[in-house]
């Protein structure tokens, strides 16, 4: 059940710090309902690696007649990212708001250029770390330590509702991506102590 009372603490796997509610809440993204809307809303874009911004742009070309006009214009003008008024690399946007690789399909929903090229077969890299753990965000901490955090955020209100109906904690829902982050290893020893920890609170 989401809004979930049971008293776990942070856990750590490895040197992850993640926050109790992505063991405890449920999600699940609803594209027909929501439309896409964590690609267009917001005043920053994606937060990017200097990896990832390599691997954009050699998909670049593949993607590019996907992109409309606007995105194009910016992309001539700044690149595929910028860095942000926090000092953080991310995807570049148009009018303060969507992300160039944004594209509609026929109903009007917000898909990824990058992710559809990549689901056709036609490039290797899908999208961004960061948009493939969404609702998770990472931050770096001190001492070698990364946090991972859920972010709660109103246009994901069907994904919510979507994942209660289904059961799906947010590690599971975001196990690929977990595993593409961190490994196999390590989601595997995020399952084992998420069943620990809700057992044992379960039992109290």
């Amino acid at each position: 059940m989401d809004n979930d009372k049971r008293m776990i603490p942070i856990v750590q796997v490895g040197n992850v710090l993640l926050s109790p509610d992505i063991l405890t809440r449920n999600f699940c993204c609803d594209l027909k309902a929501c439309k896409g809307q964590c690609c267009v809303e917001g005043d920053a874009g994606a937060p990017v690696t200097l990896d990832e911004v390599a691997e954009i742009e050699d998909c670049l070309e593949t993607v590019w007649s996907d992109l409309n006009a606007s995105a194009q214009a910016m992309v001539d003008k700044q690149g595929v990212a910028y860095t942000d008024n926090e000092g953080d690399l991310v995807t570049s946007i148009v009018a303060g708001r969507d992300c160039v690789f944004t594209c509609y399909d026929g109903d009007g929903t917000c898909l990824c250029a990058l992710e559809r090229a990549f689901r056709a077969g036609k490039t290797r890299f899908c999208k961004p770390i960061s948009c493939a753990l969404y609702p998770i965000r990472e931050k770096k901490l001190s001492g070698g330590f990364i946090g991972l955090n859920y972010n709660e955020w109103t246009v994901c209100k069907d994904a919510v509702a979507l994942g209660n109906q289904l059961q799906l904690p947010i590690y599971r829902f975001l196990k690929d991506p977990l595993v593409r982050r961190f490994g196999e290893q390590w989601y595997a020893e995020l399952e084992a102590t998420a069943e620990a920890l809700l057992h044992d609170s379960t039992s109290e």
